[in-house]
């Protein structure tokens, strides 16, 4: 049985903590679909209120580097990847949360299991640093390709397509 193990980085981002906490954590079911449609087809909470406890699926397009993460339910069903996560936990005062791969993104397949704590910290220029820590087990005879590159790819694509939006729209997530 193989040990756990975890990756790390950072995304900077010029967006104050609050806002894109909101726009790119929270409300990321919500803005997806709408400005990220070639990632994500639809998505809605389908367990609790959006805060912690609560279960979100996400419909990822075809040929999307997020199919194969270990972040949310893969199995196909119309040519969409559908993923399920749970926030385990959200804290609005730290902009903090964790985030449990309950299936998809390759659970049964080559891992175990999978989570991620993602934190939003102010930084000196009035915006904030976005930190991730991906932590996950592999099955047994299974091996880590270029799975955590592209994990990398899609988090920041969604920390910066949320970026994008707040600053185009100064006054959404005030």
């Amino acid at each position: 049985m193989s040990s756990p193990a975890s990756w790390n980085f950072e995304i900077e981002s010029p967006v104050a903590v609050p806002r894109l906490f909101r726009a790119a954590l929270l409300d990321w079911h919500n803005l997806a679909p709408k400005f990220a449609p070639e990632i994500v087809v639809s998505a809605t909470v389908i367990e609790g209120n959006g805060g912690g406890g609560s279960v979100r699926q996400f419909n990822f397009s075809s040929g999307t580097h997020i199919q194969e993460l270990a972040k949310n339910i893969a199995g196909v069903i119309n040519a969409l990847h559908l993923h399920e996560g749970a926030l385990d936990y959200v804290d609005h005062d730290k902009y903090e949360s964790k985030q449990t791969l309950i299936e998809g993104g390759g659970i049964g397949v080559k891992l175990e299991s999978a989570s991620s704590h993602i934190k939003f910290e102010p930084a000196s220029n009035g915006g904030c640093v976005c930190k991730v820590v991906a932590t996950y087990k592999l099955l047994p005879g299974a091996a880590v390709d270029d799975e955590i590159a592209k994990a990398k790819d899609s988090i920041t694509k969604i920390i910066k397509t949320a970026e994008s939006y707040l600053l185009a729209n100064p006054d959404a997530y005030v």
